[in-house]
C-alpha cells in the first residue's frame, strides 16, 4: 500500500536496534535518528559514547533512561555557558549557574547509573574531588580510560581507582594540583599489570618517587607522556629500566640529561615515537644512545634541544633504519648536513 510505513509494522525493535549497531559513522546514526520517534529513541539505545559541554549538565540525571547502552562518557566544562548569556536568565543572581557544574553528588550517582562504564573523561570539572570520583571508582570497576584534567581529585580518589580498577589501561592527569606521589605510587600498586599508558602534565607534587613505582609495577606500559619540572633523571631511569614494553615516549622535562637518554637506548628496544621538547641538559650523546639501541624508532620529534646538532641525526640515521617521520623545530645546531644523513639513509622519512 503507497505511503504504509512497512520498517516500523514489521521489525520489532531489537532488529532496528541491531541495524543501528552495525553502523559505524555517527553521523549516519544521527541521520537515521530523525526519520521518526521510535527510530530516535531506539538510536539512542545503541550509543555508546557521549560527550557533554556543562550547558547539558542539568541533564544528566535523564542519561540512564535515554543512553541505557553508554560506555564511554567525556564531561568538558570548558565548553561553558557565557556569563553575558547567564545573565539573561530569568531572576539570575551570582551564583545562580552552579547547577552547570558536575558535583561530587552528580559523579558519584553517574557510578551508580553507569557501572560498565569503560572510559570516562573530566575536563575543568573544578568542583569533583575525591568525595566523587571514590565512589564512582567502587561501582564502576570495568573502567579502562580514566582522563582527569584540572580537576580537584586528591590522593584518596586516584588510589580508590587503583584498588578497584583492575582493568585500567589509561591514565591521563594533567593539572591535578592536589595530587600527589601517594595517590598515583597506590594507583600503580593497585593497576600496575593493566597500565598501558600514562601521561602527567604540570602535576607540581609528583616527582620521581611516582615514577619509581611506575618502574616498579607497570611492566605492560607502552606510552609514557611527562610534562614536569619535578620529574628528573632519577624517575626516567625507574621507569626505562621497568617498563621494556615501552613504545610511545613523550618528554617536556627541563631537567632530563644524557643518562636517562642513554637508559632509554639501552632498554627500550622497542621504542617506536620519541618526542623530546625544550631539552637544555641532553646533547648528541643521548641521541646517539638512542640510535644504538632503538632500533626500531619511527617517529622522533626535536623541539628547542639547543644542543643537538647534525652529529646526533647521523647517529639517528645510521641507527634508525625504519624511521618514518622526523620533525625539528628551534634546534639551531641542526643544519642541512644533519637532513642530508636522514634522508640517504632513512628513505622513508617524511621531514
Amino acid at each position: 500500500m503507497r505511503g504504509h510505513d512497512w520498517i516500523n509494522t514489521c521489525f520489532p525493535d531489537d532488529l532496528i536496534v541491531e541495524i543501528f549497531s552495525r553502523l559505524h559513522s555517527m553521523s549516519t546514526r544521527d541521520a537515521c535518528s530523525l526519520v521518526c520517534r521510535r527510530w530516535f529513541r531506539l538510536q539512542r539505545l545503541t550509543r555508546t559514547t557521549l560527550r557533554i559541554a556543562s550547558t547539558h549538565l542539568s541533564s544528566l540525571h535523564r542519561l540512564p533512561t535515554r543512553f541505557s547502552n553508554l560506555r564511554n562518557l567525556y564531561i568538558d566544562q570548558s565548553l561553558s555557558i557565557p556569563l553575558h548569556l547567564g545573565k539573561m536568565l530569568p531572576n539570575y543572581e551570582e551564583g545562580d549557574l552552579d547547577f552547570l557544574r558536575l558535583s561530587d553528588a552528580g559523579l558519584s550517582a553517574l557510578g551508580q547509573d553507569f557501572p560498565k562504564l569503560h572510559k570516562l573523561g573530566l575536563i575543568r570539572c573544578s568542583s569533583v574531588s575525591s568525595d566523587g570520583l571514590t565512589p564512582l571508582a567502587r561501582k564502576c570497576t570495568s573502567l579502562r580510560a580514566l582522563d582527569l584534567q584540572v580537576c580537584y581529585v586528591g590522593d584518596q580518589g586516584l588510589a580508590a581507582v587503583g584498588q578497584c580498577c583492575k582493568q585500567l589501561e589509561d591514565l591521563n592527569l594533567r593539572f591535578c594540583h592536589r595530587l600527589t606521589d601517594t595517590g598515583l605510587v597506590e594507583l600503580a600498586l593497585g593497576v600496575g599489570k593493566s597500565l598501558k599508558s600514562l601521561g602527567v602534565a604540570a602535576c607540581t607534587k609528583i616527582t620521581d618517587i611516582s615514577m619509581e613505582a611506575v618502574g616498579s609495577h607497570c611492566r605492560s606500559l607502552e606510552n609514557l607522556s611527562l610534562e614536569s619540572e619535578t620529574i628528573h633523571n632519577k624517575g626516567l631511569l625507574a621507569v626505562s629500566q621497568g617498563c621494556p614494553a615501552l613504545k610511545v615516549l613523550k618528554l617536556h622535562c627541563f631537567d632530563v640529561t644524557d643518562d636517562a637518554l642513554k637508559a632509554v637506548g639501552t632498554n627500550c628496544l622497542l621504542l617506536e615515537l620519541l618526542a623530546l621538547y625544550s631539552f637544555q641538559r641532553f646533547t648528541d650523546k643521548g641521541l646517539r644512545a638512542i640510535g644504538n639501541g632503538c632500533k626500531k624508532l619511527k617517529n622522533l620529534t626535536l623541539i628547542d634541544c639547543y644542543f643537538i646538532s647534525d652529529k646526533g641525526l647521523e647517529a639517528i640515521a645510521t641507527g634508525c633504519k625504519e624511521l618514518t617521520h622526523l620533525e625539528v623545530n628551534g634546534c639551531h645546531n641542526i643544519r642541512n648536513l644533519g637532513l642530508e644523513y636522514i634522508g640517504r639513509s632513512c628513505q622513508y622519512v617524511f621531514l
